[in-house]
């Protein structure tokens, strides 16, 4: 089986390789594309392979210009470090999703998840139009503001003023650079999907927070993150262990 990986990171591409290649001896990983103009180039000169292996979050972009500029009609699996956003749009249209870091066990139920489907995909026309929808789904234009209804008056705030959004007993409620805060209609999953994830990072459960509002992190217990920021919040910021190491990736973009 011909298969391409799109990933900027080495280690992550040549743990990837290795691992197909001690599952299946007869996958042959063609190329290792390591950023969107150099994919693009590729597919535009080469026969599509079976399967491509592909991040998300390029250092020159997201792999969505890939599949936009060449239209492959190759099934794709998604690997990502903590793009849930794109995760929630992928998961009924393409063919699986890994988290990084990649598990053996995990990969293997990719592949014979693909090997399952292979006999049975669809028409190269309507697996076309499948993956056209998803990247129109995926070009998203994000609020720029919110309106909040605050005694007796409807406020427009701007997103950018955002601190973070907290959320806790069915109660949702965003806190701005001025310190107020105000409740808000929406809950915390919808204001997610409505906010840059380039900006905005969901932190837990109960809270989403604004990169320009974080002004030191911290180790905490078990290998979670302490997250301190220029506004007073409700109660720590605690990030997870699993997303710990996708929040330190994300702060250095």
């Amino acid at each position: 089986m011909r298969v391409v990986i799109i990933e900027d990171e080495t280690k992550t591409a040549r743990e990837l390789k290795g691992m197909l290649q001690d599952l299946d001896s007869e996958i042959q990983v063609e190329v290792i594309l390591a950023s969107v103009a150099s994919a693009i180039s590729w597919f535009k000169e080469n026969a599509a392979p079976e399967l491509i292996f592909s991040d998300i979050q390029l250092g020159d972009g997201l792999s969505f210009e890939v599949f936009k500029e060449v239209q492959t009609e190759s099934p794709v699996i998604f690997c990502t470090a903590f793009d849930e956003y794109a995760i929630r749009a992928f998961e009924s249209n393409s063919i699986d999703y890994l988290l990084k870091p990649l598990e053996e066990e995990k990969l293997q139920k990719s592949l014979e998840k693909y090997t399952r489907f292979k006999e049975h995909l669809v028409s190269d026309s309507l697996r076309k139009a499948n993956m056209n929808k998803v990247l129109t789904q995926m070009d998203v234009t994000y609020k720029q503001n919110i309106l909040v209804h605050y005694k007796e008056k409807i406020l427009p705030i701007r997103v950018a003023d955002i601190q973070f959004v907290y959320g806790s007993n069915g109660v949702v409620q965003i806190c701005t650079s001025d310190r107020r805060s105000y409740p808000i209609h929406y809950t915390i999953e919808q204001m997610e999907s409505m906010l840059n994830p380039g900006q905005f990072f969901r932190a837990n459960r109960k809270f989403i927070v604004n990169r320009e509002a974080i002004q030191n992190i911290e180790h905490y217990f078990n290998r979670k993150l302490f997250v301190s920021t220029s506004c007073e919040t409700p109660e720590k910021i605690v990030v997870s262990k699993m997303k710990s190491q996708p929040f330190l990736k994300w702060m250095e973009q």
